[in-house]
């Protein structure tokens, strides 16, 4: 049994870093998914795939991978790349493109 730890980025609807920060242990599928012939839903009869545990820190859900003896990989967050800039940026004269109406 395998697992996955890794701290999910934050939402498209979110501007801020509310809800960030935490980390996730996900199961891996041990079974592939199928699909029903007749309504044609996704399904699988694996149940681990359902849990997610969430940790406040990488080394809680190291630990708890450790304790209880899973296979586990860690997938580092990736820093998102910000530009700052200021309103009045719009307005220099100088730019390099025209800002016309």
């Amino acid at each position: 049994m395998s697992a996955r730890i890794f701290s999910p980025a934050k939402t498209a609807m979110q501007s801020g870093q509310a809800k960030t920060g935490y980390w996730v242990l996900e199961f891996d599928a041990e079974q592939p998914r199928k699909i029903d012939p007749l309504m044609g839903y996704t399904s699988s009869g694996d149940m681990k795939s359902q849990i997610r545990l969430t940790f406040n820190s990488k080394e809680e859900a190291i630990a708890y991978a450790q304790k209880h003896g899973l296979d586990f990989r860690v997938q580092e967050p990736k820093e998102a790349k910000r530009r700052q800039i200021s309103y009045a940026e719009n307005f220099r004269y100088d730019r390099k493109i025209p800002w016309t109406h």
